[in-house]
């Protein structure tokens, strides 16, 4: 699967509003409430500059008091109150927030879902499953927990320093940008001091894993240590690992004790600026001593989210990593396309014609398509409607590739595969589906009851519906014998049943669709013989009145096929019947007579 490249944080970030619109909706008005309730902290500082230059020392009603008592209750009473609603709006901000992103990260989720959906099977490979599953999982939960702490810290922080700052301007902007010019160092300490930790800590803990590995195997191979005496080796190995250990974490531990200090000192060296400049100034710069004493307040209210947004910067690089790799699935072209022009096609006798068929797989990142290495070159055949055709071919010949073009999972990169004259990039795929079943190898399962795993392709049907289903392909002892009938549980990924029991629930559920044709991804095998031929059984039931495709890996059921078309490094080389192509020089003689031989040999 090829992963386009998202680069940089920004870009990343505005790609990631994009994808998921609903992030954006309200945020004016929750940034609003954050400023709001930011405006909260700075209340304190504002109350007591007012106090000291305004409540103390006044004449009131030509007396001279040291305090005005009645000033100072006011404006006391007026700040609670604007504490109080100003935390109302701090909280409700915080509440908005954590609903809209969870709101905004279920739409990912979907947004996830339906895309990994529409990948093709090329994309949906053995390798590249987990990487899915993972973007799904981890990675969406790597952003919630993210909005959950990192995107709180930047929005009450951000808004507390957006007024903090304000607010210093008003006051002196001189001294304003003196503090702002102070602090900006701490952010590049803290995040320098804070990598070098994050990498000790790190370290320290690949050496703890190395250290309990060792010590397991200590403790589990005792027996083999004490019959060659070899205790002391092995324990050596513990020791050294213990004290790699033990260096690691000190030393984790000595960065961790430069880390929090920090913040206090630049607060330190901040204040004592401010104060030195201030009183260097005077009372004739108008800078009184209630707003010198407030902006001593304003300045550590200023440098207390600096350290704390630092904090979450890794936090926010691994989600930015998160978010582009999201992106990087949703960046991926979904498979076959719908069809432009679609059209219906009902049950009828429908043949299958394969017009010159090439197939290439997609080119990875920076690799070039080679055409002269095609999986399937220039295919040209017509099945008719009712033949039983097998497909066959040594590993890598590009039997199961014709598959899934036949099946539409892909579409062919040169040429058209029609069904009753109807290319099937016209057809709609709820109609294709109809049609068309797909019965593959390893049968998917959901850990649920054989009737949930038969009722998701006929949500409609009945419980006798699908009891007459088992009977229809003369399963109906096979049924008899399930522990609870329709109610068995399948266990995960169909694991309480065998590999040709799950076989079995497929073909029950591909004839409750009762498809006019049916792909077979070789049914047969790897089964025990008792379970093959009740799937023999069941086939033959199943094949009556529709065309039956094989993509065979034993020759015994192209033996028992209408036609058997024979496939060579992309190639049809031989078209013919069983008997025919057996009595004739080739490839497909060839294999049988190899097949045969050894069949006969394991007897």
């Amino acid at each position: 699967m090829t992963t386009p490249r998202v680069s940089g944080t920004l870009e990343t970030l505005s790609r990631g509003v994009r994808a998921v619109p609903s992030l954006r909706q309200g945020i004016g008005f929750t940034l609003f409430l954050a400023m709001f309730g930011a405006s909260g902290r700075v209340v304190v500082p504002v109350v007591i500059q007012q106090a000291i230059d305004h409540g103390l020392n006044r004449s009131v009603r030509g007396t001279t008091q040291m305090v005005d008592v009645a000033l100072v209750v006011k404006m006391c009473l007026g700040a609670a109150i604007y504490l109080m609603v100003a935390s109302i709006a701090q909280r409700t901000a915080v509440s908005r927030l954590g609903q809209r992103s969870e709101s905004a990260l279920f739409d990912l989720r979907v947004k996830l879902f339906q895309h990994i959906h529409q990948l093709s099977l090329e994309d949906h490979n053995d390798e590249q499953r987990g990487s899915l599953v993972s973007r799904v999982t981890s990675d969406v939960e790597t952003l919630s927990q993210f909005f959950s702490w990192g995107g709180l810290a930047y929005l009450l922080n951000g808004a507390l320093m957006i007024i903090v700052a304000g607010v210093m301007l008003v006051y002196d902007w001189s001294l304003a940008l003196l503090v702002i010019f102070i602090s900006a160092p701490l952010v590049y300490v803290l995040r320098r001091v804070q990598a070098k930790l994050i990498a000790a800590y790190d370290a320290s803990r690949l050496a703890n894993a190395d250290l309990l590995g060792n010590t397991a195997e200590l403790v589990t191979g005792a027996e083999t240590l004490h019959a060659y005496s070899a205790g002391a080796v092995f324990g050596a190995r513990v020791k050294t690992s213990s004290k790699i250990r033990g260096d690691r974490q000190t030393k984790a531990t000595l960065i961790g004790a430069l880390l929090f200090p920090s913040g206090e000192i630049f607060g330190a060296i901040a204040v004592s600026a401010v104060v030195f400049v201030g009183l260097w100034r005077g009372s004739s710069s108008g800078l009184t001593a209630g707003a010198l004493v407030g902006f001593i307040f304003l300045t550590y209210r200023f440098l207390e989210p600096i350290a704390e947004l630092t904090e979450v910067l890794d936090q926010t690089q691994t989600a930015v990593s998160g978010m582009r790799r999201i992106l990087g699935i949703l960046s991926i072209p979904a498979g076959p396309p719908p069809a432009e022009f679609p059209i219906e096609v009902g049950h009828q006798p429908l043949d299958i014609k394969i017009d010159n068929v090439t197939f290439f797989y997609r080119p990875r990142d920076g690799e070039v398509r080679d055409e002269n290495h095609a999986v399937l070159s220039h295919i040209n055949c017509v099945i008719q409607f009712g033949t039983q055709v097998a497909i066959v071919g040594e590993t890598g010949s590009g039997k199961t590739t014709l598959g899934r073009l036949l099946s539409r999972f892909s579409d062919p990169t040169v040429g058209v595969i029609s069904i009753g004259g109807v290319p099937l990039n016209r057809i709609t795929n709820e109609s294709l589906r109809e049609i068309l079943v797909v019965v593959p190898q390893e049968p998917f399962l959901f850990s649920d009851t054989i009737a949930a795993n038969l009722r998701f392709v006929m949500p409609q049907a009945s419980d006798q519906n699908l009891i007459d289903a088992f009977t229809n392909v003369d399963l109906q002892d096979w049924f008899a014998s399930l522990p609870a009938g329709l109610a068995t549980m399948v266990g995960q990924r169909g694991s309480q049943l065998s590999a040709g029991e799950r076989q079995l629930v497929a073909l029950v559920r591909a004839s409750l669709i009762n498809p006019s044709i049916l792909i077979l991804d070789e049914a047969t095998s790897s089964v025990d013989a008792s379970t093959e031929v009740r799937l023999t059984r069941a086939l033959d039931q199943l094949s009556k009145g529709r065309t039956t495709i094989s993509i065979a890996h034993r020759l015994s059921t192209a033996a028992r096929a209408d036609r058997v078309l024979v496939l060579d490094s992309g190639l049809l080389v031989q078209d013919g019947s069983h008997d025919q192509l057996v009595d004739q020089p080739g490839l497909y003689s060839e294999m049988y007579k190899s097949w045969e031989s050894s069949h006969n040999t394991a007897d």
